[in-house]
């Protein structure tokens, strides 16, 4: 019997926000997120101490982000099936491997080695922690999504002060350090999982009377598979302009402005926590206002900051990239929800898809936007990642979230 499928279906007693699990759950996704930001934070140290070219450092984002892109969606719908509570905690441990692994690797292939170990680790947590999130929020899945997701990009911006603070003064091997916080992680999903495995157990008892409902399940709507088609249009382009900014930016302001790594990354720091500001007001925003506004706003909103800046000094592009990540990642969270509504019972493979596509688009702009910055010029390519944006206008063309309801 298919528990994922009950358990889409909480019972009365289970309808209240679970907030004590969403804050850990959180607060995990944050330790997991920022054992990835360490690989991008790496990039100034490694570049210079082994002699990295930027087509090789996309080639080391390439490899973290593409193994989580292409296994996230297979676990979601693996787990959609049967869930396993216990897989957070594994995926966690591999990781931790990883991390230990990247801070001794003494050359260009056991790094990229070691970068897949964390990327299978992402894989495995993110489609069951967003399952997580979605069994705790009870009727305010926006609020539960901004939580969890807050906690990965608040990890991810941590990357700054990674390089900042731990990787400039310690080097490679300061890496070290973060097996204690994968360890962390290791014991707070343990809970997770317990909590998780008792909300199964009382599935079962909820089964027998659910398992008669659930015969004869209608299929997808007809305008579901393009809806679903320009969600991914629209993280594609929000992908390439997030990752030509975490990866290469830093690089942009030494160059263009003179600054240190050190300086570099506080800019890029300040870009990365407006993003978590923005990601944790997009929920509640979208629970009020509706999910297709959000998304369209963010959009909209995003372009003129996007495409100005490399034109400006110094402070006005410090404004413009803290305008930019909070406009931009108001529609973070909120498109996973509407995913996941979009195509109801597949919570964890619309998670896959839609965040671990967002990591796959990210691998893939990595490379692409390395190899242009190599054959064109840095600023060249920042200058063009700019309009990027643009192409995210076509949310407007989703269907308004009353649409979702009827399709349901």
């Amino acid at each position: 019997m298919n528990q994922a499928a009950v358990i889409q279906k909480p019972t009365q007693a289970e309808q209240a926000t679970a907030y004590k699990i969403l804050f850990i759950i959180g607060v995990c996704h944050l330790l997991n997120d920022s054992l990835q930001a360490v690989v991008p934070a790496m990039f100034p140290i490694i570049g210079k101490s082994l002699g990295l070219s930027f087509t090789q450092l996309g080639m080391i984002a390439f490899a973290l982000n593409i193994v989580s892109s292409v296994m996230q969606p297979a676990v979601g719908l693996m787990t959609d099936k049967k869930p396993m509570p216990y897989a957070l905690p594994a995926g966690l441990a591999c990781s931790m491997a990883g991390i230990l692994g990247l801070a001794f690797a003494p050359n260009f292939v056991l790094i990229i080695l070691y970068v897949i170990f964390i990327g299978i680790g992402s894989a495995i947590f993110h489609p069951e922690g967003s399952r997580v999130a979605y069994l705790a929020a009870g009727p305010r899945r926006g609020l539960a999504q901004s939580i969890y997701q807050v906690g990965g990009n608040s990890g991810q911006a941590l990357a700054p002060l990674i390089t900042a603070l731990i990787l400039v003064p310690f080097g490679q091997r300061g890496a070290a350090l973060f097996s204690v916080v994968a360890g962390i992680a290791v014991v707070l999903l343990v809970y997770i999982a317990r909590w998780y495995s008792g909300r199964l157990s009382a599935a079962k008892s909820a089964a027998v009377k659910q398992v008669g409902k659930s015969a004869g399940k209608n299929p997808l709507a007809k305008g579901v598979i393009p809806a679903l088609a320009l969600i991914l249009l629209l993280i594609f382009a929000r992908s390439w302009y997030i990752s030509g900014i975490t990866n290469f930016y830093a690089f942009y302001a030494i160059q263009e402005y003179s600054f240190t790594i050190k300086h570099a990354q506080y800019l890029l720091f300040a870009f990365l926590v407006a993003g978590a500001a923005g990601t944790f007001f997009g929920g509640p925003i979208a629970d009020r206002f509706g999910k297709k506004n959000v998304i369209s706003a963010s959009m909209l909103f995003a372009v003129p900051f996007s495409a100005i800046m490399p034109f400006l000094p110094p402070a006005a592009a410090l404004a413009c990239l803290i305008l930019n990540g909070f406009i931009l990642m108001t529609s973070f969270s909120v498109t996973v929800v509407y995913a996941q509504e979009l195509v109801p019972g597949k919570i964890g493979l619309m998670s896959g898809l839609t965040v671990g596509l967002a990591f796959g688009m990210g691998a893939i702009g990595s490379v692409g936007l390395g190899y242009i910055a190599d054959l064109a010029g840095l600023k060249e390519m920042i200058t063009g990642v700019g309009f990027l944006p643009l192409i995210g206008l076509s949310a407007f063309l989703l269907p308004p979230d009353k649409k979702l309801e009827q399709w349901q």
